[in-house]
């Protein structure tokens, strides 16, 4: 649709179709073929047409103030953009958790850097929260909720956590019909330090409240655990973009799937930055690139929702 609105305003503008046939150098039924797309796509009529001029209907009267404002919306954006394109080159440096760094901002770096070959990238993979401002970093990668402070955060893309296990655990053990029946299987955890707000919490179960799950084996990995699960060693909580990939090949099975963290836990990959830096340009750019590769909703709830 938006292909067609130049020409709706062009007409509108100058009463007539041959007039602005004859300024772009086409036919006139080529300018009527996108008059008439255009009517269809929004069911109704926009100009009154005679012999001796072309008039807007109602219809017509009311899209044209938001035609112009979209079109001079859409200009700014692509003037933005080729700006930014223009600025691309240089280095940025960005930090990202490790194993989310590995599974999906080093993807997505590579296609930036395909995409902007003017640019370096300098990638840091640590599980630390590093300060910018000490470390020099343009830009972090951080994971769940964020505390208040100075720094400039953009989302990226949400995630879900599930409970999953192997087929392997589930026939050797009764397959847990609710959360609560956690405590009797053998969970796979993180380290106490490490785990996230809302690990092992559903909604409506132990008053939205961590369980006290046990098992045989704690890590400071996540990788680790997917690792031990895929084996048959346990269940584990985990993110959905740490998960999709082996629920997809069925190395995995997600277990009620539909029982989510209470809603104070919701969560998401983030984007932070310092404000007024001097990389903010190029920050933004693969900001825009990593919310284009991830996509919306992000490839990783996607592979799910097929899988279910």
């Amino acid at each position: 649709m938006l292909d067609f609105l130049p020409t709706f305003v062009a007409v509108a503008e100058a009463g007539s179709f041959a007039k602005v046939a004859k300024k772009e150098g086409v036919a006139v039924s080529s300018v009527t073929r996108r008059i008439d797309s255009l009517e269809a796509e929004l069911g109704g009529k926009l100009f009154s047409r005679s012999s001796r001029r072309v008039l807007l209907t109602d219809d017509g009267e009311q899209l044209l103030p938001r035609a112009r404002a979209i079109l001079l919306e859409w200009s700014e954006t692509r003037e933005s953009m080729s700006m930014l394109r223009a600025e691309a080159k240089g280095i940025l440096t960005v930090t990202a958790p490790s194993v989310f760094g590995r599974r999906h901002v080093v993807p997505a770096v590579i296609s930036f850097l395909r995409q902007y070959p003017a640019m370096e990238v300098d990638l840091h993979l640590a599980d630390d929260v590093l300060d910018l401002t000490a470390r020099r970093m343009d830009l972090a990668i951080r994971m769940g909720a964020l505390p208040s402070s100075r720094l400039v955060s953009t989302q990226l893309a949400p995630f879900s956590r599930f409970v999953c296990a192997s087929p392997e655990y589930l026939e050797k053990h009764s397959r847990p019909a609710t959360p609560n029946d956690l405590l009797q299987h053998n969970c796979l955890t993180l380290s106490s330090s490490l785990a996230p707000r809302g690990l092992w919490c559903f909604a409506g179960f132990n008053r939205d409240l961590t369980l006290p799950v046990r098992g045989t084996f704690r890590t400071d990995d996540t990788g680790s655990l997917v690792q031990a699960a895929i084996a048959g060693i346990g269940i584990v909580h985990l993110a959905s973009w740490l998960v999709s990939d082996a629920v997809a090949t069925g190395q995995l099975v997600v277990l009620f799937g539909q029982i989510q963290p209470p809603v104070k836990f919701k969560s998401a990959v983030h984007a932070v930055r310092l404000p007024g830096r001097s990389h903010d340009v190029k920050a933004r750019l693969f900001i825009a690139h990593l919310r284009k590769a991830f996509g919306d909703p992000p490839h990783w709830e996607r592979r799910l929702a097929k899988s279910s």
